[in-house]
């Protein structure tokens, strides 16, 4: 096991025991712990204490599972008030330290790996929580994302058009175009046309839940809509629940500010759900206007619609038959025993081109590619 799974079994520990800890107090942890020596068991205690900002009220629960989870056999914690002693020099990849003590489960490998090079995964702060599902996620964490959501977004303004077009600089030569042009000096051919690849404006349109189901995943997705949006600038965004509003307006400033006016402004907020019939909204009110075929329709939901399905998979017929590609993002694809036997989602899957899971970062990330024509 290594060190950044290792920090975030513990982290997860700690919350499971009721002790609050954020996304972003990770990233400080293992920025701390690849900074002390981590074969001296005080060190490594007194950097997650302080990195995790552990309250008063639950040091006692904080120190049960340090001894439980980082210990080696048999030395017990240190007085609380007591200052960590300065550690040898054990050359570096040699995590051993007073007493033998050897951090739990990390190799020597995996010591030399942590380096904060700022190449490995493990040394990276947002490697901690790129798997964190959203789930278990707060508002600090969100903050904490907002960074990555904006570096992955960037990634959908840089890629290429696979789709070759005319371009009056560098690029590969387009004879059929060349000597098409050289009729005008009689056959001479002068200069060479060229096709390159543009970098490709994406056209997106977002249906996100915000039903009570889909309540911890929603702010994530329009965080992560919201990023997209700089980069795709006709990027809209809709919200459904048992009616549909187009929320694009309202997606400018902090995040906490757009969660709460949304909160007020869409009905139902954290309610049940008729995704046929939202659906069936959006086609007769925004589907000529919004999406033609270059746009690519994602839908954010669970799937557990309290609506009739030939509704929806009508309405999603109809979305299909305009759009480039419709993709289904769904957060319950996460866990490998789901499967999409619910009537709503059954009736989807047919006019669905991509059904992918969106629970963390990574699953983000991934979707970005198939964003882009």
């Amino acid at each position: 096991m290594d060190l950044v799974t290792h920090l975030a079994e513990f982290a997860g520990a700690l919350r499971a025991a009721g002790t609050r800890v954020a996304m972003g107090d990770e990233a400080d942890a293992l920025a701390a712990l690849v900074r002390v020596d981590l074969g001296d068991p005080d060190e490594v205690r007194w950097a997650l204490r302080c990195a995790l900002k552990i309250r008063p009220r639950d040091v006692e629960a904080f120190e049960m599972l340090f001894a439980r989870m980082w210990r080696g056999a048999g030395r017990s914690p240190s007085a609380a008030g007591a200052p960590p002693a300065p550690a040898a020099d054990h050359g570096p990849g040699r995590p051993r330290g007073r007493g033998g003590w050897q951090l739990p489960g990390l190799h020597e490998t995996d010591a030399e790996t942590s380096a904060p090079d700022g190449h490995e995964p493990g040394a990276s702060g947002t490697a901690l929580f790129r798997k964190k599902s959203f789930e278990v996620c707060d508002d600090r964490d969100l903050a904490a994302m907002e960074p990555v959501l904006a570096r992955m977004a960037d990634n959908l303004a840089t890629r290429r058009s696979r789709r070759l077009r005319p371009t009056h600089g560098r690029g590969a030569a387009d004879l059929r175009r060349s000597l098409r042009r050289s009729l005008a000096t009689g056959g001479e051919l002068l200069s060479f046309a060229r096709r390159a690849r543009p970098i490709e404006t994406a056209k997106l349109v977002f249906l996100c839940d915000t039903s009570g189901s889909m309540e911890m995943h929603t702010r994530f997705i329009l965080a992560f809509a919201r990023a997209l949006r700089r980069v795709a600038k006709g990027t809209e965004v809709f919200a459904f629940n048992t009616e549909l509003v187009r929320v694009t307006p309202w997606l400018a400033g902090p995040q906490e500010r757009v969660l709460a006016r949304l909160a007020e402004a869409v009905p139902d907020w954290s309610g049940g759900t008729r995704i046929g019939e939202c659906l069936t909204t959006f086609v007769a009110e925004h589907l000529d206007e919004r999406v033609d075929s270059r746009t690519v329709v994602i839908v954010f939901s669970d799937g557990l619609d309290r609506g009739e399905p030939e509704v929806l998979a009508a309405a999603l017929r109809r979305i299909q038959a305009r759009a480039r590609r419709v993709i289904w993002l769904n957060p319950l694809l996460s866990d490998p025993r789901y499967e999409p036997t619910a009537r709503g989602m059954a009736a989807a899957l047919p006019y669905v081109d991509r059904f992918a899971p969106a629970h963390d970062l990574d699953t983000l990330e991934r979707i970005i590619p198939e964003l882009t024509v």
